[in-house]
């Protein structure tokens, strides 16, 4: 029986750290090679990390993530590896270097360059050309990249028509969820149509807005799952591929072969190339049996927020946070999200009372920071407060008591967080939703000064859902029950409710995915049975608001379509659709 032992390192590259990044190469093409793996992958663009973005006009970037190829080239020896880098030569290219015994066998380069959403890749590099196929330990291998593996008649078939038996895919496909689902439900399908063994190698870890969940995956030449990476964590996913089988599929079932390629595919077809005629015949140790639970909502979410939210803590070089707790649901996740990910030693908790929060909120944000285990401060804010007052009395005589007096309350305590942070080199979490974010309930320079925003692309539901969650695993009320039955309020006046201001969120919040992530008119949304005054004030505080959003701080995306990186609208913009 002709056999592969295919090995996927799934690893947790930080961008621009081609030290660290080759190190953990390195580190796993020793451990693979002590496991006898025949071929070993890893993630689209490793070696530099990914999105580099703006990174990639620098040549001095370019050259140094070359350099490192180079160093993993010659740690290569006795298997064979693909590896994702920045190949250059006369423009640049998204690409995966086929690695063997110690010499540059080949590289393939990326021909689709996704440009939607969070992905930009035709702002930076050259489109393929060639989908070659390669002779790795006796057996017909297809090399492409993420996006590649996406198309119904791409890459992976041109090189299935070309003799290719197993197809990797280094990937590095970010998290939203229910994304994990769809990846394995299309790769299958791309298996099982050409005949072919798929292996997709995912990228895992944070990279500022993005989480990227693992879950790299064989699918065998009838789509079925054979082998699953972690989620959100790193791995080495080893196993042991019957390619026979696939010789023996596409004789019973030649319907492949019958459809002829489109000229576009026809003409990438490139020559095969001998890399290594025979796999080692050196005997292998036995692989151990895998038994993952994949996560489903709200689970998966949650680990994505604590993956990305250390990530972009660790990466960015600080060791603590600092988070105002208000004694609300949002700024109690926030803190339970940071301790899990960080360490109780790591998060420090503010509280700030003014003479319009509540006793119970301020016991509560005791409580919860006794369950978390973290330090807490307590900073009064009043007396600042009559300060501002007095000192704004002439300027503000004859006006209304409003908005403006209420969010010098919000500034006041954003000012407190950031002297502690600029004091001390904590790093401020803010604690906004989606929701909020959304329709603007949010006070710049207040309650959105910080330095990550943690659950900014989490509607204000789900913050419950996640809360539960949470609450579900510990096995008691780490978020007390008072935090996740108390009305929503700012506290910023007396008696304050967020439906003061806003609809109810279970009717806001389906409102605002119809009209955020999916575009939908005023009219649409209203033809859904939501009631039209809603959608009305719903859709113009999400348009009037995107000055705000402009100026919040980065944070963990979860959601198909998040603020910022993957809705852009202009600022200056006269359309309205309400």
């Amino acid at each position: 029986m002709r056999r592969l032992r295919i090995g996927m390192a799934q690893i947790n590259a930080t961008v621009g750290d081609f030290a660290g990044n080759t190190e953990k190469i390195l580190k796993a093409i020793a451990e693979a090679r002590s496991l006898g793996v025949d071929l070993l992958t890893f993630p689209e663009l490793a070696i530099c990390g990914y999105p580099p973005e703006d990174l990639l006009l620098k040549p001095q970037f370019i050259e140094e993530n070359l350099r490192c190829l180079n160093k993993v080239v010659e740690g290569s020896s006795g298997l064979s590896i693909v590896v994702g880098f920045v190949d250059a030569g006369g423009d640049i290219y998204n690409a995966a270097a086929v690695i063997h015994d110690g010499k540059l066998a080949g590289v393939y380069h990326k021909i689709y360059l996704p440009n939607y959403g969070v992905f930009d890749e035709n702002r930076y590099f050259q489109s393929g050309k060639e989908c070659p196929v390669y002779v790795i330990a006796g057996v017909g291998v297809g090399i492409n990249i993420c996006e590649d593996i996406w198309y119904e008649a791409g890459p992976a078939t041109a090189q299935a028509y070309t003799g290719a038996e197993v197809i990797v895919n280094i990937s590095a496909s970010p998290y939203h969820f229910g994304r994990g689902n769809f990846r394995e439900r299309m790769l299958g399908t791309r298996a099982s149509d050409n005949v072919a063994i798929i292996a997709h190698n995912n990228l895992v870890g944070g990279q500022d807005e993005l989480v990227f969940d693992g879950q790299s995956m064989v699918l065998d030449e009838k789509g079925q799952l054979i082998i699953r990476g972690k989620q959100f964590e790193e791995d080495l996913v080893v196993a042991d591929l019957d390619v026979e089988a696939v010789f023996r599929t596409r004789l019973h079932d030649p319907r492949w072969r019958k459809g002829p390629l489109l000229r576009e595919e026809l003409r990438w077809c490139g020559a095969k190339t001998v890399v290594s005629e025979a796999p080692s015949t050196a005997p292998k140790p036995p692989l151990p049996q895998r038994q993952l639970q994949v996560r489903g909502v709200p689970g998966e979410v949650y680990d994505a927020l604590v993956l990305g939210t250390r990530d972009y803590i660790r990466k960015n070089g600080f060791a603590k946070v600092l988070i105002g707790l208000s004694g609300g649901i949002d700024s109690s996740l926030v803190a339970a999200i940071a301790v899990d990910g960080l360490g109780p030693a790591n998060v420090v908790g503010v509280a700030m009372p003014s003479r319009y929060s509540s006793p119970g909120s301020i016991s509560d944000a005791e409580l919860l920071a006794h369950n978390l285990g973290i330090k807490l401060l307590t900073i009064p804010i009043d007396k600042v407060f009559q300060s501002y007052l007095e000192m704004l009395a002439a300027s503000f005589e004859g006006t209304e008591h409003d908005t403006a007096e209420e969010n010098i309350q919000a500034r006041i305590r954003g000012n407190i967080l950031m002297a502690l942070s600029n004091k001390f080199g904590w790093l401020v979490l803010t604690t906004g939703n989606k929701s909020e974010m959304a329709t603007g309930y949010t006070t710049l320079y207040g309650d959105m000064a910080g330095g990550f925003a943690v659950i900014k692309d989490v509607p204000k539901t789900m913050v419950y859902e996640l809360a539960g969650y949470r609450n579900s695993l510990a096995g008691l009320e780490l978020i007390p029950s008072t935090v996740m039955e108390k009305t929503p309020s700012a506290e910023l006046r007396p008696e304050q409710k967020d439906i003061d201001s806003l609809p109810p969120y279970d009717l806001l919040d389906p409102v605002l995915t119809a009209y955020v992530e999916e575009d939908k008119s005023v009219e649409q949304i209203t033809a859904m049975g939501i009631d039209e005054e809603v959608v009305r004030q719903a859709a113009r505080l999400v348009d009037i608001s995107e000055y705000k959003r402009r100026q919040a701080p980065p944070g963990v995306k979860i959601t198909p379509r998040a603020f910022g990186r993957d809705r852009r609208l202009p600022i200056t913009n006269r359309f309205r659709g309400w």
